[in-house]
């Protein structure tokens, strides 16, 4: 029986998922989404066009896959249907490929209402939500109150959709912020129309009757280790499980299905929002990453706080997801460095660590080394061969201190400029 692969991010989210599973959908028949919602923001980019796809899994533009959104998703019909339109505007039919969970959870208008009225509650202590309502969706799928893509086809759907409604509003009042308007509502029931044209599926069984039948699959993640919620810099993280865990519980597929798991991180480090960030650089170098790097959040337009790789985080999250092989993003972002620090450790109360500690707070301070940069166009580049000895020895460096291989560099957004290398087995120091 085949297995089932992960590809997920190592870090705080925005490492470059989308481009990858872009890339590698060809070995694969299936691509699965397994959690999130359009807070999510995976950038494609080939024949010159930019795509930013929020709900939709990465494989849509290739034409020989199914594409599977799975009941770990939250989904916004509206944000689904904007989607959608797009993907009609460039003649991407996406009508017999995309198919979506039953039992994925509907965001609400007065679940973004919630988002921002809370959000604005906390003052100088907010998250840095990206206010699409994902944490109050979760929030009442935990609460067993939510509405699920498969109720939409019920005929009470509108009672039901009433009394949630009725229950957010009351919440509303004690924040004294105002409910949903009439507008609101009529644009997200016509939206519903949208979701109405694909095939909505049982997708635990229609995954493992794919496994069965020798197909391969991909499970797709979004956000970042770092942004778990279990595992995350709690508070500061998002509303689902991020890590491999959340392919099985996200998916319906058992633990032992698990194959490979590809992590996918940047040759730096960003975040947007709020949380902490050990390694954040608030100098002219920090603003030559997010400019170089076009560090802006493709859902909110949000400045990316940017900063040097962070080790013991990135060692962390290969841990805790069981990490195979490594794929370094945006890795030519950094071509004109004359130095690239690295941090191994951390300096808590006095004392050295390379482990995550129990909170990432001001009095951890990160312990560098420095390498030499490579000061060559990366973006140019057709083979991994190719890579300047500088980059070898930085790859090297992170391959024996992390103890698994960099399988991918990409060298630039383009599905073009992704150089494959041969992975060989490598022990941690």
């Amino acid at each position: 029986m085949k297995k089932v692969d992960v590809l997920l991010g190592l870090q705080w989210g925005d490492e470059g998922k989308g481009k990858i599973v872009d890339v590698l959908t060809p070995k694969y028949e299936v691509i699965a989404r397994f959690q999130g919602g359009p807070n999510a923001g995976h950038t494609l980019e080939f024949e010159g066009i930019k795509h930013v796809l929020h709900t939709i899994p990465s494989g849509i533009f290739r034409k020989n896959a199914i594409n599977v959104v799975g009941n770990g998703v939250v989904i916004d019909p509206i944000i689904f249907k904007k989607e959608i339109d797009k993907l009609d505007e460039r003649n991407v039919d996406a009508s017999s490929t995309l198919k979506i969970s039953k039992k994925a959870h509907l965001i609400l208008p007065t679940h973004r209402l919630l988002d921002a009225a809370s959000e604005a509650s906390k003052g100088k202590g907010k998250i840095g939500s990206t206010l699409k309502g994902i944490g109050p969706t979760y929030m009442d799928k935990t609460g067993r109150n939510g509405l699920r893509v498969g109720d939409i086809l019920s005929d009470n759907f509108k009672e039901r959709y009433g009394f949630l409604k009725e229950k957010h509003e009351q919440m509303l009042g004690h924040y004294g912020a105002d409910g949903v308007t009439a507008e609101m509502e009529q644009e997200w029931f016509a939206s519903l129309d949208t979701l109405k044209r694909f095939e909505l599926i049982d997708s635990e069984q229609y995954l493992n009757d794919h496994l069965r039948s020798g197909h391969s699959i991909l499970a797709e993640g979004a956000q970042g280790s770092l942004l778990d919620i279990d595992f995350g810099s709690y508070p500061f993280v998002t509303s689902s499980n991020t890590v491999c865990a959340g392919a099985c519980t996200g998916l319906g597929i058992a633990p032992n299905r698990i194959g490979n798991v590809i992590g996918i991180f940047k040759a730096y480090c960003t975040r947007v929002g709020s949380g902490p960030f050990p390694t954040e650089l608030f100098d002219e170098v920090g603003d030559k990453l997010c400019e170089i790097g076009h560090e802006y959040g493709s859902t909110t337009g949000r400045r990316r706080r940017c900063g040097w790789l962070d080790l013991p985080a990135l060692k962390y999250a290969i841990m805790i997801n069981g990490v195979t092989e490594l794929n370094m993003m945006k890795t030519d972002v950094m071509d004109t460095f004359d130095t690239i620090k690295i941090c191994t450790q951390y300096r808590v109360n006095g004392e050295l660590t390379d482990q995550m500690p129990f909170e990432l707070n001001t009095e951890v301070e990160p312990v560098y080394v420095e390498m030499k940069g490579w000061k060559t166009d990366l973006t140019q580049l057709t083979n991994g061969d190719q890579l300047p000895s500088a980059l070898k020895d930085y790859i090297r460096f992170i391959e024996e201190e992390t103890g698994v291989p960099i399988s991918v560099v990409s060298v630039g957004p383009d599905r073009e400029q992704t150089l494959f290398q041969d992975v060989t087995s490598v022990e941690s120091v």
